[in-house]
């Protein structure tokens, strides 16, 4: 009689009828009575306990929801998909005659058995695009098994999305667009593509949880967060700290002296450097931090007017440099279209996310236009000594920070190492050549730069790496 009750309870479990602990069952793994697709006409049907979508030609994105609307929730499914497919698990999404008549649109949890390897990534299907590409997560991008089946863990949570493929963190989305919406499964267009046709993926063992919800423990991975000035639990617990309240310029100060009197302002949650006259520092000056950082994590999003020309600059030492100025590595911030300077120097590297003058940005990179916020990160971290230092000026330096990266909109656009020979190299033909040990410094402040132009700034957030 035991034996037959375990079987029972098996056989309950694998078809996603069975769920405790305040979980519910979504799919009775019989059929899918009372559920809507919307958007598309692809195939759905329930196949040996399972959701199974099929592709079908001529049809946009289609998805299938049970037509709830659900706000803070914890979702678990287990899938499995053809490797030539693309999908995805929409949560919070929309479907409403008054955007783009009635289009699908909201967060989607990647499902991409390609190469590119983004499945657990965050999508806004629809309207923003990508939210968190995998990009930011090499680790996560090996949870996902080709073939096989996948666990899917999904928490949204206030304005935490967080998502997890077989057990491995991948994505950690801080937003408030939507607070609530329909879950709904997708099986993504093949157009007109007929070699495609009868593409299947599968979900089973789909349950949810609405009340009494706790959030899994805090990762290191990296957090997106799109709510301007803020800090998140999570972001906290990883030792992150805002440079800028939205109010105040509290942290700041002008080069060697104190805050500028005229050329920055802050309105709206966002700090803005006035336009001038187009010359570098000639308006209110350069601004630095009040602290001195080696080994760091820095990030912001700026916004550019037409035209305009800005940088981030890092290891700012204010012996070198005149009046409201310094000199350091530059992250370059610029109008690419339209300023002169995109043209000048080699090979671009005086274009937007560069190490001004001296590394250009990849040719790929995603940036946003004038009027539009792009977000900046900079990963300074590392150790080295190396065989050139020797017999220099800079011969006991103790070479903190030595790799860098640039990164924009959530991809890296340049990485580099402080201190050999290369670098060296670069250094010698630049304009900074007269600089006796040029972007060797140990620690520095961060520079927010004048250069004449109207940028606005915000969310500028720093961490101490160890």
């Amino acid at each position: 009689m035991m034996k037959k009750i375990l079987i029972i309870l098996l056989v309950l479990v694998s078809s996603g009828a069975f769920a405790g602990d305040g979980w519910t069952n979504m799919f009775n793994g019989k059929d899918i009575k009372g559920w809507k697709e919307i958007n598309g006409t692809a195939k759905y049907e329930v196949i040996d306990g399972a959701l199974v979508g099929t592709t079908k030609i001529g049809t946009p994105n289609s998805f299938l929801s049970d037509g709830k609307t659900y706000g803070d929730f914890i979702l678990e499914v287990d899938l499995k998909v053809a490797e030539t497919m693309n999908s995805g698990i929409q949560i919070r999404s929309q479907s409403t005659k008054a955007y783009r008549n009635g289009r699908v649109h909201g967060y989607q949890c990647e499902i991409d058995p390609s190469a590119r390897a983004w499945s657990g990534g965050i999508y806004d299907e629809a309207r923003r695009g990508w939210l968190y590409p995998m990009s930011l997560n090499e680790k996560g991008r090996t949870a996902f098994k080709n073939g096989e089946w996948n666990h899917y863990h999904i928490e949204a949570i206030g304005n935490s999305i967080r998502t997890w493929v077989n057990g491995i963190p991948c994505a950690d989305l801080v937003d408030d667009m939507n607070s609530e919406g329909f879950i709904a499964f997708q099986v993504h267009s093949i157009g007109e593509d007929a070699s495609r046709v009868g593409e299947q993926i599968k979900w089973k063992n789909i349950i949810i949880k609405t009340d009494n919800l706790k959030q899994r423990p805090w990762t290191d991975i990296r957090v997106v967060n799109l709510i301007p000035n803020n800090l998140s639990p999570q972001e906290m617990a990883q030792g992150w700290k805002l440079l800028f309240d939205g109010k105040t310029t509290n942290g700041w100060r002008g080069v060697k002296d104190h805050f500028p009197g005229h050329g920055w302002h802050v309105e709206n949650g966002e700090l803005v450097v006035e336009a001038g006259n187009g010359e570098e520092s000639e308006n209110g000056g350069d601004i630095v931090t009040m602290d001195e950082y080696s080994t760091f994590e820095f990030k912001t999003d700026f916004k550019i007017t037409p035209g305009a020309n800005s940088g981030i600059k890092y290891f700012i030492t204010e012996k070198y440099g005149s009046g409201k100025s310094a000199i350091g590595l530059e992250y370059q911030i610029l109008d690419d279209q339209i300023h002169p300077d995109a043209k000048l120097g080699t090979d671009g590297n005086r274009t937007v996310s560069s190490l001004y003058d001296l590394i250009p940005a990849y040719k790929n990179k995603t940036v946003n236009k004038p009027g539009e916020w792009n977000h900046a990160l900079l990963i300074v971290k590392g150790t080295r000594h190396d065989e050139w230092i020797k017999g220099s000026s800079m011969e006991s330096f103790d070479f903190t920070g030595a790799h860098v990266e640039h990164w924009l909109n959530e991809r890296k656009t340049l990485s580099y190492e402080r201190g050999t020979q290369a670098f060296k190299a670069l250094v010698a033909r630049s304009k900074y050549a007269k600089w006796d040990g040029f972007g060797l410094w140990q620690k520095g402040h961060i520079l927010l730069q004048d250069h004449g132009n109207e940028v606005h700034f915000r969310s500028i957030k720093v961490r101490v790496l160890k």
